[in-house]
């Protein structure tokens, strides 16, 4: 991952691609536009596939769930086993597999808070006597996905870059979970939808505030190592100084900005949540997307300002259409949250990192 600053070692391969300049077919910003014509209508399913409601319910935690899975074929197993088929094929086999790998997580996810439950899986009102994955589920899911960005972005994947990849990113995917239930367990709280089979569980924090949290913590992770491509940190040149400043850099600075919006600013934190979440979206829309487009001397201040003027016009856009829309158990600001951060983030992740701009550009990658 090269950026005007120095370059970070181990920087995985999808949050940097190559330029447009250096691949075959069109440059940015046509590139990302075209992009778009792929990008929108994956997006569209996921955030409104299953209704508003229907999909926030339903849709958003398998995909949160599978978010880590995401990480790790794009960012640890370079599109492997993708890489082994036809360039037009590559990127949809590997999401069949992420499919697959989102079913046994959110499984998992429910085990955790209750028991397992297809019913509650895949229906958004199961009725009681079941577990609905939403919103019991979702603090140790995203927990997962943050971590593993952690480990992925900040921590540059060591130790475990020495590993064959295979083997390396299927231990990234366990320690963040285990890091994530960890972490729950102990901290966050759960209060069951009445008449379900999910279990109270005590713990200093809600599990919207936990939620809510982590997505600001990803905001952070973002902007620093897709947005900036590693800057500041990657001006250390030290590894251990390096990691040692980036680590609590990222992961307090996304603490304090939540406290601040929470507790000084008085916003509560679902719409938090939703912000954070708009911003990921804009941000993996500028820094994969349409990467290479803002470059040259200032170029990251105008990144910094166009991804905030993008958060903006995301919030307003879905804010608007989640007027349009009813909600019962889920709201409008957890279904914004759902459309930028699941919906188009994991659109974008699909199509850049994964489907490799397929069939925009032609991937360099050789099969292996």
């Amino acid at each position: 991952m090269t950026v005007a600053g120095g370059k970070v070692p181990g920087s995985p391969p999808g949050t940097a691609p190559a330029p447009a300049r250096d691949r075959p077919g069109p440059g940015q910003p046509a590139l990302g536009l075209l992009g778009l014509l792929l990008v929108v209508p994956i997006a569209v399913a996921l955030a409104i596939g299953a209704g508003g409601e229907g999909s926030t319910l339903v849709i958003g935690p398998l995909v949160t769930h599978s978010l880590p899975l995401v990480a790790m074929i794009a960012f640890w197993w370079q599109n492997w086993p993708g890489t082994r088929l036809p360039s037009a094929l590559s990127g949809w086999a590997d999401t069949a597999l992420v499919v697959v790998g989102a079913v046994v997580l959110t499984g998992l996810g429910q085990l955790l808070v209750g028991g397992l439950d297809l019913t509650g899986m895949f229906v958004a009102t199961p009725g009681p006597g079941h577990v609905p994955t939403f919103p019991a589920t979702l603090p140790v899911a995203g927990a997962a996905f943050v971590v593993m960005l952690q480990i992925t972005l900040v921590g540059e994947r060591r130790p475990l870059q020495r590993l064959p990849r295979l083997p390396a990113g299927l231990l990234a995917v366990a320690a963040s979970w285990a890091v994530a239930v960890v972490g729950t367990l102990a901290l966050v709280r759960i209060d069951p939808v009445a008449g379900s089979d999910v279990l109270a569980r005590p713990g200093p924090v809600t599990g919207a505030d936990a939620g809510a949290a982590l997505v600001v913590i990803g905001a952070w992770q973002v902007l620093f190592y897709v947005v900036w491509r590693g800057w500041p940190f990657c001006a250390i040149r030290r590894t251990t100084a390096r990691l040692g400043v980036a680590h609590p850099s990222v992961i307090g600075g996304g603490i304090l900005t939540y406290l601040l919006a929470r507790g000084v600013l008085g916003l509560e934190a679902s719409w938090i949540g939703a912000l954070a979440g708009c911003f990921i979206a804009a941000g993996l829309t500028l820094g994969m997307l349409f990467e290479d487009t803002i470059t040259g001397r200032g170029a990251r201040p105008l990144l910094l300002l166009a991804t905030l003027a993008l958060t903006a016009l995301l919030a307003a856009g879905l804010a608007g259409l989640a007027e349009t829309m009813q909600f019962t158990r889920a709201g409008t600001d957890e279904w914004i949250e759902h459309a930028a951060l699941n919906a188009l983030s994991t659109s974008v992740i699909l199509h850049v990192a994964i489907g490799r701009r397929w069939p925009f550009a032609t991937p360099t990658e050789e099969k292996t």
